[in-house]
């Protein structure tokens, strides 16, 4: 039975393209809405009052369900479409993508983006000025702690979360792939991180995110190369 899905969404969000990497592993068809969630659009309110993205719409037999938000929209697609299953099945392993899937939702978001992305990008969207230079420092210094967690981890399993590949690197490629657009990423300085990295980026789910592209916001050279 057919499930039209509609993706309202910001492209240069990591929460939607948590969602819209989950979307392409697991082959489900969906529309694109982009949102400029920044101008506070009444329609795109109606559908989630928090005003965040991402927000998907699925109709089925003409019944429509909204979901507002990375992990009830996560949940949904990993209950209702299993396979291939995003979450692991050894209650250890599960524990372990929600523990780090939490970690870049919350301890990354807040570190490292609440000051890269909020220099680079939100002050341009909201026309707030030029970046903070002492600003950036602190988010770039925060990255690399995190790159030297996951480096670590990395070095000790073959996917963050363990045997395979799960949520928890879509999470973690999710936000890595927003600082990266910006070029800020010292990926040589991490050689295990830039391995996974090189991995999840040669998958058929990642392409859409390597051709994102926003008018005023230029990627990197190096953003969408596979052999960075």
């Amino acid at each position: 039975m057919s499930v039209e899905r509609t993706l309202h969404h910001f492209p240069l969000d990591p929460a939607s393209r948590q969602v819209r990497l989950a979307l392409g592993e697991k082959r489900l068809p969906f529309v694109e809405a982009q949102v400029r969630y920044w101008e506070s659009p009444p329609e795109f309110a109606k559908l989630n009052p928090s005003g965040l993205t991402p927000v998907l719409v699925e109709v089925k037999n003409e019944k429509r369900l909204v979901l507002c938000e990375s992990r009830a929209i996560l949940d949904h697609l990993e209950e209702q479409s299993p396979d291939p299953a995003l979450l692991p099945r050894d209650p250890g392993e599960r524990a372990e993508v929600r523990r780090l899937i939490q970690w870049f939702d919350r301890k990354f978001d807040n570190e490292v983006n609440g000051f890269l992305l909020h220099e680079k990008m939100e002050k341009r969207l909201l026309r707030l000025g030029a970046p903070d230079l002492s600003a950036l420092r602190r988010g770039r210094d925060a990255l690399r702690a995190h790159l030297d967690y996951m480096d670590g981890l990395l070095q000790a399993r073959e996917w963050l979360g363990g045997r395979r590949m799960s949520l928890a690197d879509f999470a973690a490629a999710a936000h890595l792939s927003v600082i990266d657009y910006f070029g800020d990423v010292p990926w040589r300085e991490f050689v295990a991180v830039r391995t996974w990295y090189m991995k999840l980026k040669s998958r058929p789910c990642f392409r859409p995110i390597l051709a994102d592209r926003w008018p005023g916001l230029a990627p990197a050279p190096h953003y969408d190369n596979l052999d960075f």
